[in-house]
């Protein structure tokens, strides 16, 4: 069933026509993954469906009772809220609900004699119906899981708004959007600022998600495994393709080559039938001709043949030159600790590059990735051991921050400042490659979006013709048609690569072996990202199947419950299996659910006190059943 229909819709700002006559199904249940070049028009179409915006022309028709849950790239959050307060908003009607019913309880315990008494009951008994359907006593376990799956910590949460980061911000209003319960969720742009570990904790969730979402994202693995479908805007216009998005590449690939070859043929059979209508016009056969006119143009005009030759999105034309090949060690790390306070990013990391190899580097944010390369720079010191990055190597770094950038001087003048050679005409040629023509080279870097800046910094780093590129994050802020560009260059290189990054699509057809960085522990393995997710789970298979019982029960679902990261070493419940741990979580939900009934027991308010005294135990009891759920979660984990 189509949860939003879009019938002719034309958009457009001033002048600009955005999106032109679309018309567009989007469904219930489906996952949708929407492509395009920036500034395609993906947000407008958001904005539009969401009912931020009117279209121009046609009509945008929203199923009755649709809820939308509308994610945007810039978060609107109450600054004067902390982080848990403003996330907690999410359940605004159930905690009203919640205040509600602590009302009706007081006024059942002080009017226990009263005649209304049977109907202040029968209401209690309406509104906690509505309480428990609505999941009402487990809103703080599903707060905790949404917040320590994007990665934020315990301590997090009594922080101002205000105090956030912008990524923090943006992390904040994805979880509150995703505690919201809505049908359809509109996602642009979820995972920028979300580390690796947060990311794959999203795709759980959504795959979770019973009803439909849409997603912007240049994330080409997640749209690979979540998308049913992907719908690209190009050139004003949108176009469905089944499947995820490496079906989307290849389907319209095939649809490229069968329009060219489509488009060579109606060619050639316009241009005999206009040769032989030339030649015949005023012959013998000026009647045939006339004939043959008349059919050739209604044909034309009823759309029969593809005049127009078939066009792919412009990309940049990246290519890696490396300059003449060094010594056969590039890096080598023995035993390098670096730690800033108390904190220790990691310790006895060991582990060398040797030339021609492509390391990739990754992990949660946080655990030192960025200053590993900054180690190998020697723009830091390690604690302890040893890091070097053998001399006489031509090196090309990227920094993700494009600190190095002169941000006053226009595209052109930072390209011929990296080499002072190149005539002007030599230095606006090379930089149409990167997409940069007319008069914007002539743009100042202050005003150039994060992904002009990154396509300047790339076309430096080609100039430079390195032995060694060591790139942090190269793929933040480029569209997709830009980090396939890029993969495809790095694919040519024959020099060494040392790379950070959290694009995982990126690190399977980049590297070669792989560097995860995690809290307290790091892993050096040979292979891609996907190899080495497969190594993991086969692990955890082998695992299972050594202690099957130390599983989920059936049919039960957990939430990650609040502090499970930091569970107290002192707890009573430490030497307990977690089958013990298990049966204990049923006995205390048992519990829970029997004091939940005696709300409903009217005896229980001809003692004023008693309410008071039952809600007290419930809190107790919810406490303790989240310390054991939070000792399972963290055997489990870590089983």
């Amino acid at each position: 069933m189509a949860a939003v229909v879009l019938q002719n819709v034309t958009r457009q700002f001033g002048s600009k026509v955005v999106l032109d006559r679309i018309t567009l199904e989007i469904h219930s249940g489906q996952t949708v993954g929407l492509v395009g070049v920036n500034g395609a028009g993906k947000t407008t179409l958001f904005r539009l469906i969401a009912g931020d915006l009117e279209p121009d022309m046609g009509t945008v028709t929203r199923s009755r009772g649709l809820k939308i849950g509308y994610l945007e790239q810039e978060p609107r959050l109450d600054s004067s809220r902390t982080l848990y307060e403003e996330v907690g908003e999410a359940f605004a009607d159930l905690l009203a609900l919640e205040r509600k019913l602590h009302d009706l309880s007081d006024k059942i315990a002080t009017h226990h004699d009263d005649p209304r008494l049977p109907e202040l009951m029968a209401e209690y008994d309406r509104r906690h119906a509505r309480f428990e359907v609505g999941g009402g006593h487990h809103l703080e376990v599903r707060l905790n899981e949404v917040l320590g799956g994007l990665g934020f910590t315990e301590r997090d949460y009594r922080l101002p708004v205000a105090a956030l980061s912008g990524g923090q911000k943006c992390r904040a209003a994805l979880a509150k959007m995703l505690l919201q319960d809505r049908q359809l969720l509109l996602l642009d742009e979820p995972t920028n600022h979300l580390d690796i570990d947060a990311t794959r904790w999203l795709e759980k969730f959504l795959t979770g998600h019973h009803g439909g979402a849409v997603i912007i994202s240049h994330d080409r693995y997640l749209l690979d495994r979540l998308a049913d479908r992907v719908i690209e805007v190009e050139n004003r216009a949108v176009s469905s393709y089944p499947g995820n998005y490496s079906n989307y590449t290849a389907t319209k690939e095939r649809r490229l080559l069968t329009q060219a070859r489509r488009f060579a043929q109606d060619q050639a059979y316009i241009h005999k039938e206009r040769d032989f209508i030339a030649r015949h016009k005023a012959g013998q056969r000026s009647k045939e001709a006339r004939g043959r006119l008349g059919h050739l143009e209604r044909r034309i005009a009823a759309g029969e043949f593809v005049l127009e030759q078939p066009t792919t999105t412009r990309r940049s034309k990246i290519s890696f030159t490396a300059a003449r090949p060094g010594g056969q060690m590039v890096l080598r790390c023995a035993e390098v600790a670096k730690r800033y306070g108390e904190n220790t990013l990691f310790e006895n990391l060991t582990f060398e590059v040797a030339r021609g190899q492509r390391l990739g580097i990754t992990g949660p944010n946080g655990t030192g990735k960025t200053t590993l390369l900054k180690l190998a720079m020697r723009q830091v010191e390690p604690n302890a051991g040893v890091v070097r990055l053998y001399e006489n190597l031509r090196v090309g770094y990227y920094d993700q921050e494009h600190a190095d950038l002169d941000r006053s001087m226009t595209v052109l003048e930072s390209v011929r400042s990296g080499r002072p050679d190149l005539t002007e005409q030599a230095a606006r040629s090379f930089l149409g490659r990167f997409l940069f023509s007319g008069e914007a080279v002539f743009k100042p870097l202050e005003k150039c979006s994060g992904g002009e800046q990154s396509r300047v910094r790339l076309a430096l780093l080609i100039l430079a013709e390195p032995q060694v590129l060591i790139l942090d994050e190269p793929t933040n802020h480029l569209d997709i048609p830009a980090r396939e560009a890029l993969e495809e260059a790095l694919t040519d290189y024959d020099g060494t690569i040392i790379v950070v990054s959290h694009d995982r699509y990126f690190l399977d057809r980049v590297v070669e072996r792989l560097l995860v960085l995690e809290r307290g522990r790091h892993r050096l393995f040979p292979g891609n990202y996907t190899a080495y997710i497969e190594a993991l789970e086969a692990e955890k298979a082998r695992a299972e199947a050594d202690a099957p019982a130390a599983g989920t029960p059936l049919g039960k679902k957990k939430g990650r419950p609040r502090g499970s990261d930091q569970v107290a070493k002192s707890s009573r419940y430490d030497a307990m299996s977690i089958e013990q741990l298990e049966e204990l979580i049923i006995e205390w939900e048992a519990r829970i659910d029997a004091l939940n009934a005696r709300f409903a027991d009217g005896s229980v308010y001809r003692d004023p006190e008693a309410p008071r005294r039952l809600q007290a135990e419930l809190e107790t009891a919810r406490a303790e059943l989240t310390e054991i759920e939070a000792q399972w979660y963290d055997r489990v984990k870590n089983a």
